[in-house]
């Protein structure tokens, strides 16, 4: 139903995000169409998309701004694969796979630069500094869920930690994007925020318990 009611607002989210995606390295272009379209849910834009019209946004900046999250959410694909030494990502051959560890790296840095690049158009320093912030916070997100590998004795509170910089955070700021374009009061902007925030560590708990208790089909 979503999808449906969004369908618009996703399509031209997909057309800006092919148009920034281009790039005069034909290794870039390559990489970056692959891991665009294979089938992620857009999960992180659509919300920013949501959210702006649930604010009554009608400026020009949301599509834009869906792609900087898009883009961001890619970049740590990327990144976590390599880490992972993952072999396939949504049913498909990872990047890593195909092309190698060291072009993986170098174009998720691309993607990451381009974001910045873009988010920087609504001339915006509240939008600049809550998505610098939570890069950064999806960065020390991994670190610490590194630190803790074959830690058997990690506490509900130090998960909830590594979970909320890793993932939420990009959900928090994807809803509160929405609030600063819409000029929304301190009250809603809050409540996008913690929205988010809740939303986004619910689909992290559920990501790791079918990684314990599901096949690959599932």
């Amino acid at each position: 139903q979503i999808h449906t009611l969004m369908k618009s607002d996703l399509e031209i989210m997909d057309k800006i995000l092919i148009n920034r995606l281009d790039s005069n390295v034909d290794l870039i272009s390559q990489m970056s169409q692959y891991i665009i379209n294979s089938g992620g849910k857009r999960i992180r834009p659509l919300l920013l998309l949501l959210c702006a019209k649930s604010t009554n946004y009608e400026g020009e900046h949301a599509h834009a701004m869906a792609v900087v999250i898009e883009l961001i959410h890619t970049a740590t694909l990327l990144h976590d694969d390599v880490i992972d030494h993952s072999e396939t990502r949504r049913g498909k051959e990872s990047a890593n796979e195909l092309w190698g560890n060291a072009p993986s790296v170098l174009v998720g840095d691309f993607l990451y630069s381009r974001a910045f690049e873009i988010m920087v158009e609504p001339n915006s320093m509240q939008i600049m500094k809550i998505l610098s912030k939570a890069t950064n916070q999806i960065s020390e997100g991994e670190v610490l869920q590194l630190l803790n590998i074959k830690n058997s004795k990690v506490t509900q509170s130090e998960y909830f930690e590594v979970i909320e910089r890793k993932t939420a955070c990009l959900f928090k700021a994807s809803c509160q994007i929405a609030g600063i374009l819409s000029k929304s009061d301190d009250k809603i902007f809050e409540a996008l925020g913690t929205f988010g925030l809740h939303l986004g560590n619910a689909f992290q708990i559920i990501d790791d318990t079918l990684d314990y208790e599901s096949d690959s089909s599932v």
